[in-house]
């Protein structure tokens, strides 16, 4: 049995890209449930399904801020929601 071979194309990617945003935009915030105002490293790390090391990127270079009390680092999910929609094209 022959296999079909399909390419992908640029534009298949950015629409791949475009649907799993909307999807991870869902997860964020579901309809008609009140989205927790700040969330712990390991919620954010969860949620966007990132390894510690990529989450202490986005502190260092800015495109997560972030809020530390004590040794615990808190975020805001409209925060979150923010880099999600920026990143939708």
């Amino acid at each position: 049995m022959m296999e079909t071979i399909q390419i992908l194309t640029k534009v298949d990617l950015e629409e791949f890209k475009k649907e799993l945003l909307q999807e991870l935009k869902k997860v964020v915030q579901p309809q008609g449930i009140q989205p927790k105002q700040l969330m712990k490293s390991v919620e954010v790390r969860k949620l966007l399904n990132i390894s510690p090391s990529t989450l202490q990127n986005l502190r260092i270079n800015g495109t997560l801020p972030y809020t530390k009390v004590g040794s615990i680092m808190y975020y805001k999910q409209e925060d979150i929601i923010k880099i999600l929609n920026a990143n939708l094209k």
